[in-house]
């Protein structure tokens, strides 16, 4: 039996929100049935070019849906969220969940007194690299630290978040998803005032592993990049190009009773071509047909703001 499309309302229209309109108004199993911004004019017209209905009125547009996308700024999630939820129960929430500490730890009571259906806007988790990269290190002989560096050019349209918040975080949550629990934050960093623009963290983890996150928006090039050392072999994970390489140490030789050579076999893993933000939007659509969590939720938004949280503090003390 073919199952009804999920109807779908988007609220935020800015430039990830406008990827976000391009994905669903391509996917078969969703049915976009609104789009709302602040700016008017500029709903109007994104809704005109994509034949999607759209309005000033809110609290009427969320009666035609049965989820929401939500893309505002950082500093608007909580309201959204709560507004949202008096008439429906899939959100989903760009990241971060909350420009604070305090509003984050809100929203996560909030989302559960509720009974809300939550997913976090958490993207690196449905890079196919990430994905490609969590299986190899599951046949590991055994993990010792992994390496995180993501930089960016500083952009006109983040003015509310610091780096850890804006670009950080990512790499936090895709710790916590790769090596578990964090037990001790060390951080150290450069700020102007209190906004944070270059940032670095040594996370240590309950299972012994360790993670190295680094993230910067004062300079011009953009990396995205993971680097795992085990104990049998070296992975490098680029996620923009989304390319695997592990380097495998194969065998030691000692020829005639001279010197000892190492030989080592680098394997480049093929990873599939898919864009991340669908495969985090269908991941959505599933959680709001069976009602249950296909990825980040707002347990996982938390803890990765906590960690944000303790990095900022060490930075800015």
């Amino acid at each position: 039996m073919t199952l009804p499309p999920v109807k779908i309302g988007l609220i935020g229209l800015g430039k990830m929100g406008q990827n976000h309109l391009r994905v669903l108004s391509l996917m078969k199993d969703t049915d976009l049935a609104f789009v709302y911004d602040l700016d008017g004019a500029a709903a109007a017209q994104l809704a005109l070019q994509n034949g999607v209905k759209t309005g000033s009125d809110l609290d009427s547009l969320l009666d035609l849906v049965d989820a929401v996308v939500i893309c505002t700024p950082t500093i608007t999630h909580g309201d959204y969220l709560r507004l949202v939820a008096s008439k429906v129960q899939n959100i989903f929430v760009e990241k971060p969940l909350a420009h604070s500490l305090a509003e984050t730890q809100a929203l996560a009571t909030y989302a559960a007194d509720e009974g809300l259906r939550v997913q976090i806007g958490f993207i690196e988790r449905f890079n196919p690299a990430v994905q490609q990269l969590k299986s190899v290190l599951g046949e590991s002989a055994g993990v010792v630290s992994v390496d995180f560096t993501r930089t960016n050019k500083l952009s006109a349209r983040i003015t509310d978040v610091d780096v850890v918040t804006d670009l950080m975080i990512h790499d936090i949550d895709l710790a916590l998803h790769l090596n578990g629990p964090v037990v001790d934050v060390s951080a150290h960093g450069l700020a102007e005032g209190e906004m944070i623009n270059f940032a670095s963290a040594l996370l240590t983890h309950g299972n012994g592993r360790f993670s190295r996150v680094q993230a910067s928006r004062i300079t011009d090039k953009k990396m995205r990049s993971i680097q795992a050392t085990c104990v049998d072999m070296f992975i490098d994970c680029e996620l923009v190009r989304k390319e695997l390489v592990i380097s495998r140490q194969s065998e030691i030789r000692q020829k005639d009773g001279g010197p000892f050579t190492i030989t080592a076999i680098e394997q480049t893993i093929e990873v599939r071509q898919q864009e991340a933000l669908l495969n985090e939007l269908q991941a959505f659509v599933t959680m709001c047909r069976t009602g249950q969590a296909q990825g980040p939720d707002e347990t996982d938004g938390l803890r990765a703001a906590e960690i944000c949280h303790q990095v900022q503090q060490a930075v800015l003390s």
